[in-house]
């Protein structure tokens, strides 16, 4: 499978994309700092990619300040990331799409599910946690950043132990490279540093989206009682245990990876069993107003109750009519009149 670089300006900068396979679009973000060129020679990375990509459209983008895409950068903020990716979606006109987010993009990714309920088809996190403070103790992410901006090449070597514990030294030395040059030692300092900002307790329990959380049990760089601990604040959320130690998604068993993400995509695009029963006038004027395009915020005003009340609703219609897209349920409103049994 060849990739294609292609380049997008969005508030922040300008990012680096590619997009690669066909079907239904998987939005894809790898954490800390990536460069498109350099993972793409990776065989493991490449393997997992091309793996989503017999089923999937997906794209991948190196984050404002390292890979590709413009280097320069002085906003390290969740507002600056969930900038850059709304932008990115909006150009590339994908409308409703899957989203997954590694690491600290996995923070991103719930932040950006519980603000657009609406356009994510599901949500897949990886990696992740919930507050960046927990992955290790003050004295010791001070020692990490400050090693980091004074000698990069030791810094490297130090974050590719923490995140490949088992892999051949000369795998590693490989990933210790990818990450020199994928970002500079004061951009790639903080960045991270930014993983350790971001805290995403009070966001988790507005996300709607059907979710996956995946984690490695003996990961050393993100520890698995974390993964845990997100996948128990988010509504409804699956939590997929994945065997090894390799933080990197693809580092360990790339196929079992991609195949767990790949069941959890299908599940959510197969067709539902329909419940049957009529909807209740409540749900009848839910998927009339959605049939008018509204979302579910605005409907929430329009009818006077509150979101979390829409979303049960919604969920309910789909239930009983067996579908899952909105446009679905739109399109059986319109479809059946109003003077028969709905």
């Amino acid at each position: 499978m060849r990739q294609v670089v292609r380049f997008a300006g969005t508030p922040r900068g300008r990012v680096a994309y590619s997009v690669t396979g066909s079907g239904p679009p998987l939005v894809c973000m790898f954490g800390w700092v990536s460069h498109l060129g350099l993972m793409w020679e990776t065989p493991d990375h490449r393997r997992f990619v091309e793996a989503l990509s017999r089923t999937h459209t997906v794209i991948r983008y190196d984050k404002v300040g390292c890979g590709l895409s413009d280097r320069d950068r002085t906003d390290f903020s969740m507002e600056s990331e969930l900038a850059v990716l709304a932008a990115l979606v909006g150009q590339l006109g994908l409308g409703r799409f899957a989203l997954f987010g590694s690491c600290e993009s996995g923070q991103v990714a719930a932040a950006y599910a519980a603000a657009h309920p609406d356009e994510l088809s599901s949500l897949i996190v990886y990696g992740s946690c919930v507050r960046g403070r927990d992955l290790a103790p003050d004295d010791v992410r001070e020692s990490v950043l400050s090693l980091v901006r004074a000698h990069w090449g030791l810094g490297s070597r130090v974050l590719a132990d923490m995140w490949l514990p088992d892999a051949p030294p000369e795998v590693a030395a490989i990933f210790a490279r990818h990450q020199r040059g994928s970002a500079t030692a004061d951009m790639a300092a903080s960045l991270l540093d930014m993983f350790y900002r971001f805290d995403v307790t009070d966001l988790l329990s507005a996300i709607r989206v059907p979710t996956l959380v995946a984690h490695r049990r003996g990961s050393r760089a993100v520890r698995f009682d974390l993964g845990r601990e997100l996948a128990a604040q988010i509504p409804g959320a699956q939590f997929a245990e994945l065997a090894g130690r390799m933080q990197p998604i693809y580092a360990e068993d790339a196929d079992a990876a991609a195949a767990v993400l790949l069941s959890f995509l299908r599940d959510q695009t197969a067709p539902k069993e329909a419940t049957g029963g009529p909807l209740t006038s409540r749900e009848l004027q839910v998927a009339d107003l959605i049939a008018d395009g509204l979302s579910n915020p605005e409907i929430a005003r329009t009818l006077g109750v509150s979101v979390r009340t829409v979303d049960s609703h919604v969920e309910h219609v789909r239930t009983k009519l067996g579908v899952r897209a909105r446009a679905q349920i739109a399109v059986w409103a319109r479809l059946t009149p109003s003077g028969q049994p709905r």
